[in-house]
């Protein structure tokens, strides 16, 4: 596995938005929580795609989409404080959770996740 992905690196492919197609390729090497792929289809079916036709899509990324644990999920909150004063969501954390588990770094568009120092590789897209 290459990356772990945040969810605004899989709407930055979907939408062709800056950064997407330097990476769509890295997808089908990568891991995403089930948390994030919520967020990917809350926000594509948001702005009008259609749920079956967006499944597919997605599943032709070849993204490795696992479940949320236990063990991410106590650590998520555990991120919540070293986290707060940069406005990262529930989504953001178990997406770091999850990087910070598997030693992988996370990839992500959100500028606000540079410099954390909370134990994970963030690198960026744009």
């Amino acid at each position: 596995m290459t990356f772990v992905l945040d969810a605004s690196v899989v709407l930055a492919v979907i939408f062709e938005e800056p950064g997407g197609n330097d990476v769509a390729e890295l997808l089908s090497d990568s891991v995403m929580s089930s948390v994030n792929y919520s967020e990917v289809l809350t926000r594509c079916l948001e702005r009008g795609m259609e749920s079956a036709s967006l499944e597919r899509q997605i599943a032709r990324l070849g993204i490795d989409i696992v479940p949320f644990s236990v063990a991410e999920a106590r650590l998520g909150a555990a991120l919540r404080q070293p986290t707060r004063h940069r406005g990262l969501s529930f989504a953001d954390r178990a997406c770091l959770a999850l990087a910070q588990l598997r030693g992988m770094p996370a990839l992500t568009a959100d500028r606000q996740w540079q410099g954390l120092g909370v134990g994970v590789d963030i690198q960026l897209i744009r």
